[in-house]
């Protein structure tokens, strides 16, 4: 390379955007995504001994990054493309380039396909047979699940590696490591309130993070006051961290309690829209529909926890829809603490009355050694051998007969439950 080709390399380093001239070349330098990094992928990267791979994670998080650093590590070719632009044509240039590296060089080739979900199926086709024989190390970045759109004979080549949403803090990380290392901010002062609020802002996608501070790039000081001038009505008075996140999550709680639907989705807009976690929503959604709901419609369990894990795998904003959709459930449904109450109730005679707790012996497991000796089990009626699969016989402790932790209410689904037992225990 002559002087003329390292200055123009050195030139088009600092046109680079802030996002591209940031990401990280070493897995040290790496931030985020500690759960993956800490296990099997950190390890196989170290070894070098690397399998195909497909990326799948919300956009910013990583995934173009880890490909390169990948790269660099085991010491090998890198070939990006997009499959919203490339086709088989390209695909044959690009396997027989990797074929002649191997044959000449010894070097292995990664082939880096970001949106790999956009490939049609012949397209994911034609690459099984180099994928397979290791012609290609694969690796592909979509942030659509696999398992919906790669086809199950490329999946069975490939192992599939979920890289999880930025946090906050680790956007902050990035910002800071940007600001320290790259001379557009030599002379800038910075907030640190600013900083905490495109970290928030950026809802876990580090490269609007370092877009929005390239844009603060060329103001004197990074402030939340300038800041304002570029984000404009993202920034809101809503504090993920502060006290109004915990009133608005109460309030949300006590609206979905109180069985008004209209307050309920007034709150969720709120916590949306100021960038609440969807995951901290659905949460909240899931201990209402138990707390609050219980067996007066035992649905609602049901239906908070199919939403909870279905905003996982959409995301925002349709996700949205999903959480309105179980908000509305819960705050209709009818309610019951009972089963809140009984466990509370049950907890407190159990760590208070300790020595109180035994197991009745016929209730006691007779399979063990010895436990036949001792009598366990003998005398145990077993409920399937009388009428209406139902036989009288205390189950509770000597010191707890009697105790009644249950109590069902008169509403919804409860009501039959209540009936049942009132009939069979005739209480």
């Amino acid at each position: 390379m002559d002087l003329f080709s390292t200055a123009e390399n050195a030139e088009n380093k600092k046109n680079q955007p802030l996002a591209e001239k940031m990401r990280p070349m070493k897995l040290k330098d790496f931030v985020g995504q500690e759960k993956i990094l800490n296990t099997s992928l950190g390890k196989m990267i170290e070894s070098g001994n690397l399998p195909s791979i497909i990326f799948f994670g919300p956009p910013g998080t990583g995934k173009t990054s880890l490909a390169k650093i990948i790269s660099n590590t085991i010491d090998s070719r890198f070939v990006k493309i997009n499959a919203a632009l490339s086709g088989i044509s390209e695909l044959r240039g690009i396997i027989k380039e990797a074929a002649d590296q191997r044959s000449f060089y010894h070097k292995n080739t990664i082939l880096f396909i970001d949106e790999i979900h956009r490939f049609n199926k012949s397209q994911q086709d034609f690459l099984l047979p180099y994928v397979e024989e290791g012609r290609i190390i694969l690796i592909g970045a979509t942030t659509e699940n696999p398992f919906f759109e790669i086809n199950s004979a490329l999946l069975s080549r490939v192992k599939i590696i979920r890289l999880e949403k930025l946090s906050a803090n680790d956007i902050k990380k990035i910002l800071q490591h940007a600001i320290n290392f790259d001379e557009s901010f030599e002379n800038i002062s910075v907030e640190d309130e600013a900083l905490e609020i495109i970290s928030d802002v950026a809802d876990g996608d580090a490269r609007i993070a370092l877009n929005i501070l390239e844009q603060m790039s060329f103001e004197e000081k990074i402030s939340v006051e300038n800041l304002k001038n570029i984000l404009g009505e993202k920034i809101r008075k809503y504090d993920r961290h502060g006290n109004n996140h915990y009133d608005t999550a109460s309030a949300f709680i006590k609206s979905m309690r109180g069985s008004d639907p209209n307050a309920a989705i007034f709150y969720l807009a709120k916590m949306i829209d100021g960038g609440e976690d969807i995951n901290f929503i659905a949460r909240r959604i899931l201990i209402c529909a138990s707390e609050d709901v219980g067996n007066a419609d035992p649905n609602a369990l049901i239906l908070a926890n199919s939403a909870a894990q279905a905003v996982q795998h959409v995301g925002l904003p349709e996700a949205r829809i999903i959480l309105a959709q179980a908000v509305i459930y819960i705050a209709t449904a009818p309610k019951s603490n009972s089963a809140y109450l009984a466990i509370d109730n049950a907890l407190d005679d159990v760590r208070n009355k300790k020595n109180s707790d035994e197991v009745p012996i016929y209730l006691r497991d007779a399979h063990y050694n010895g436990a036949k000796f001792f009598n366990h089990g003998k005398n145990y009626k077993y409920p399937h051998d009388f009428e209406n699969h139902f036989v009288k016989q205390n189950y509770l402790p000597k010191n707890f007969l009697g105790k009644k932790y249950y109590q069902p209410t008169e509403q919804g689904y409860e009501k039959n439950i209540k009936s049942y037992l009132e009939k069979v225990w005739g209480e």
